[in-house]
């Protein structure tokens, strides 16, 4: 506890202390909000609030001890408090949820909703909003939100004279636009006449500890209005259940060690990649999936990077450091604690201190596209190379260092094919920089599981937003490039066990037929026996025979050639989806489908579009990209 808390006595801040060591982020968060609770109210006091006496219960505590919310005094009726989120990993749906337990801790009922089923003409009747809003790629707004975006910027958007509302924006520090889409919703809210009930809060992907506060901030200021509502002596959610809830069930928080079943490469010889088929046994974990949900991985970084950077900077390995989980050795903490490959502005700011370095200076007061262009050419090793600190500490190192965070890869199989396992399809992540070789990290640990024993910490994230239709004959086509195949092997893997009778159609791409044809064999195998119905692959660097410089096709050009049929399966019902690169594919493809729309739908551009968007709202037009 600090020890500048100046309305706690010393009697009170030692049992305080060890509370807050005990508890873990939900039950912190939970606590937050009732102490919140006990503000707003006006009731704690050293008399009301502590053991009972001769096992009377007070306000703020049952007989045995457990925690109830305080009574509400005569007061104003509580407002309605609705939770918006934008989510792509999963991360803000999350947040959504701790905030409506934090919330109904002190008496306020929240609605959630997701921002893809939520409709926007009702913001105008809300009273206090709160919004989760994570940033997809370089400032675009999640999946789920594309169509909320797009009636915020609008005309349509109407005047939000007597709303409250707060923003938790969550992104990614390395990328350019760091937590665009949430600026854009908090501003935008402010331009229509919302008031705020608290500052916007910026979250990098270690959001945990800053979105705790902000949680516990906006529930706090939000009590005094709502505390009517919270009938005398109900009880608030017991801190021991959740407590029980986390340490029983595999997550994020408790991933779940997966055994390494299989681990080879799909690609042939003389490929210009690597991508691999990982099998991982989730027996007796507990944990299920869906076609469609995706697989967090926990890494580690790569051992041969670990040694060069405590070799660079003279450390020893056995030096005790600090973490999040407690005091470790140095060359630990830098395996499995640490994030050590990408740099970040955390980290510039700490190493223009400490090297001096007047071009690192200009760098963290300069341009955001600068820094960011900056990272993309400078790990952290480049840093330490380039910008040499002498006699650094272990702990001043690590203190500029941001936790290793899990990466999520697409599920490429399903449980009604394999029960008690998941599959991956990996493409390992190989360039150089510098003049030495890097690797992905995570996609580099899975490629290194090659011993027998060898286990990978994981947790299933679902993707309710790319999902197969509950209708068996519904018709899809799906879209993919690269690894943005493995989802779909779920999806027939699912619908072959179902023995589904719609029709399903592939237009799969990647670099050349003969090394990189992904699931060859099974997705002819699946053609043979009626599960899948069409397959269209597109090999971006296969020459065309006779032809000195064949241009590159990708599966947006195949959509093109075949858009006559791809308009007809979009009319008798179909739902397409897109998996693979944000960057280039999904744009491309969403261009080829507004062409379709046009050319063989006889649409104009604009309605084409709107015409898309449309499918996006209905859940016929499914991305999962990044």
């Amino acid at each position: 506890m600090p020890p500048s808390a100046p309305t706690l006595t010393p009697d009170q801040l030692e049992p305080l202390g060890r509370l807050a060591g005990s508890l873990d982020r939900d039950q912190a968060i939970w606590l937050s909000g009732y102490f919140a609770g006990l503000a707003g109210t006006g009731t704690a006091s050293p008399a009301t609030v502590g053991t009972p006496a001769d096992g009377a219960a007070t306000n703020g505590a049952t007989a045995d001890g457990a925690l109830v919310a305080p009574p509400a005094p005569a007061g104003p009726a509580a407002r309605q408090l609705t939770v918006l989120f934008g989510t792509d990993t999963g991360n803000a749906k999350e947040l959504a949820g701790e905030l409506q337990t934090a919330a109904k801790g002190v008496g306020i009922e929240a609605t959630v909703a997701d921002l893809s089923s939520y409709k926007p003409r009702a913001l105008k009747d809300e009273q206090d909003v709160l919004v989760v809003m994570a940033t997809h790629g370089e400032g675009d707004p999640p999946p789920n939100a594309v169509g909320f975006f797009e009636f915020l910027a609008g005309r349509k958007a109407p005047k939000l004279d007597g709303v409250r509302f707060s923003v938790l924006a969550l992104g990614d520090s390395t990328y350019e636009h760091y937590c665009s889409a949430g600026r854009i919703v908090d501003e935008r809210f402010a331009e229509l006449g919302a008031e705020r009930i608290a500052d916007r809060v910026d979250c990098d992907v270690d959001y945990e500890d800053d979105a705790a506060a902000w949680i516990a901030d906006v529930v706090g200021r939000l009590t005094p209005e709502a505390a009517s509502a919270t009938p005398a002596g109900a009880a608030a959610p017991s801190a021991g259940a959740t407590a029980t809830a986390s340490s029983t069930a595999h997550s994020k928080k408790h991933p779940f060690a997966a055994p390494v079943l299989e681990n080879v490469a799909l690609t042939g010889r003389g490929s210009t990649k690597e991508t691999r088929h990982v099998e991982l046994s989730l027996e007796d974990s507990g944990l299920t999936f869906e076609p469609g949900d995706a697989l967090g991985v926990v890494p580690e970084n790569d051992p041969a990077l670990v040694d060069t950077l405590l070799e660079r900077l003279s450390l020893s390995p056995d030096t005790e450091v600090t973490t999040k989980q407690g005091p470790a050795p140095l060359r630990e903490a830098l395996t499995r604690t640490f994030e050590i490959t990408a740099a970040t502005p955390r980290f510039l700011e700490q190493w223009a201190e400490l090297s001096g370095s007047s071009e690192l200076q200009a760098l963290k007061d300069g341009d955001a596209k600068a820094r960011t262009a900056f990272f993309y050419e400078h790990h952290v090793l480049d840093f330490v190379d380039r910008f040499p600190v002498a006699g650094i500490e272990a702990g001043q190192f690590v203190k500029g260092l941001r936790p290793l965070q899990p990466r999520l890869y697409s599920i490429a199989s399903s449980l009604a094919a394999a029960p008690d396992e998941a599959h991956l399809t990996v493409s390992t992540v190989q360039y150089d920089l510098h003049e030495s070789g890097r690797t992905g990290v995570a996609s580099g640990h899975l490629a290194r599981l090659l011993h027998e024993d060898a286990t990978v910490p994981v947790y299933v994230q679902s993707n309710e937003h790319f999902r197969l239709p509950a209708e068996d004959d519904v018709p899809i086509i799906m879209v993919g490039a690269g690894t943005g195949v493995a989802p779909y092997r779920a999806f027939m893997q699912e619908r072959e066990a179902r023995g589904a009778q719609g029709r399903s159609w592939l237009v799969f791409g990647e670099r050349n037929f003969r090394t990189d044809f992904l699931y060859q064999v099974e997705w002819q195998q699946l053609l043979k026996d009626g599960t899948l119905t069409k397959l269209d692959p597109v090999f971006s660097r296969d020459s065309v025979p006779g032809a000195a410089s064949a241009p590159k096709t990708y599966v947006q050009h195949r959509l093109r050639e075949k858009g006559a049929e791809v308009w007809d399966w979009l009319q008798d019902g179909a739902r397409i989806y897109v998996c693979g690169d944000a960057n280039a594919m999904a744009p491309d493809v969403h261009t080829a489908l507004a062409e379709i729309a046009v050319e063989h739908g006889g649409l104009d551009r604009e309605a084409a579009h709107e015409h898309l968007n449309e499918l996006q709202r209905d859940h016929r037009y499914l991305l999962d990209v990044y």
